[in-house]
């Protein structure tokens, strides 16, 4: 609901739950149900004005997340992303659930992500390295759904992998497909394998980005992930890999990825022309993505 008390806009959420369901304002007392409603006024006569009603908005509950419906039309579950992937996972083999703030567009971040090939160069070392700028480029649709895929054949595997597979061979297959769902959501099924085998023999993990944009400028960027294929059974192993990936993965989003977006964001801000950036073939999934994008933007305009 909106956090913010009718009578003198103290922020409910420094209040209390009392009586198992209300909020108590932390102010004056107020009290308010599910729904917004002032259900009680301690001062007396206790007479609660037709204006103590907050407006409320429905959640559901649904892959470790909380979703919410800002806007006005009904609540739609089946609408939610699925991210399946991280019901269920042990625990152990599951990151922190971490979340930073970019001041940029939220569809610069998803340029950022659906742009596979940048691995290569900005994560040097964690996530990609010289082996892999020659990839294979795929794009699907599903629906609305649009899926970026790379490739990249017979090459040491980066130190993420490595560190996942101990006594992995000389060579690996490096293979990263990503799904983004309209408007700000993506499932990354990332990881290496046996050279010519199907990825899923491989290991690696099910990454989760959820972008909630906060303006026009700034983007509150949640993030974790779920491993997949496990190839370690040591039980102080995989709790050194688990705090080590959330450690990598977090490095590699605020230290590399979010200073370059964000300078972005201020040479788009500081030019006095239209700006029209060119495409290389790398390109394709933001090029997709961009035009399911301003269609279902147009429709709603």
């Amino acid at each position: 609901m909106q956090d913010r008390c009718p009578h003198r806009y103290a922020p409910l959420s420094l209040g209390r739950v009392v009586h198992g369901d209300k909020i108590q304002c932390i102010y004056h007392g107020l009290e308010f149900d599910a729904a917004g409603a002032c259900t009680l006024n301690p001062h007396p006569p206790g007479n609660i004005p037709s204006r103590a009603v907050l407006k409320s908005y429905p959640i559901a509950e649904k892959h470790k997340a909380i979703w919410i419906w800002m806007g006005d039309r009904e609540a739609d579950t089946a609408r939610i992303p699925d991210f399946s992937v991280l019901d269920n996972v042990p625990e152990i083999y599951t990151t922190k659930r971490d979340k930073m703030m970019i001041k940029a567009n939220y569809e610069l971040v998803v340029d950022n992500l659906l742009d596979l090939s940048h691995t290569c160069y900005l994560h040097e070392g964690i996530l990609g390295n010289a082996d892999t700028v020659d990839s294979e480029i795929t794009i699907e649709h599903d629906g609305d759904d649009v899926i970026a895929g790379r490739h990249a054949t017979n090459c040491v595997p980066p130190g993420m992998w490595a560190m996942l597979w101990p006594d992995h061979p000389e060579r690996v297959d490096k293979f990263s497909r990503i799904r983004w769902m309209a408007p700000s959501t993506l499932r990354l099924f990332v990881g290496v394998c046996d050279p010519g085998k199907p990825f899923e023999t491989g290991t690696g993990y099910h990454a989760i980005h959820m972008l909630t944009p906060e303006t026009d400028r700034t983007t509150h960027y949640f993030f974790t992930a779920s491993r997949f294929g496990v190839k370690t059974t040591d039980a102080s192993l995989n709790r050194e890999i688990q705090a080590k990936i959330a450690k990598m993965r977090r490095f590699a989003f605020e230290e590399q990825d979010a200073p370059v977006i964000e300078a972005q964001q201020l040479n788009i801000d500081g030019s006095d022309n239209q700006l029209d950036p060119i495409n290389l073939s790398i390109d394709v999934g933001p090029v997709r993505y961009k035009r399911v994008l301003q269609k279902m933007l147009a429709a709603e305009a």
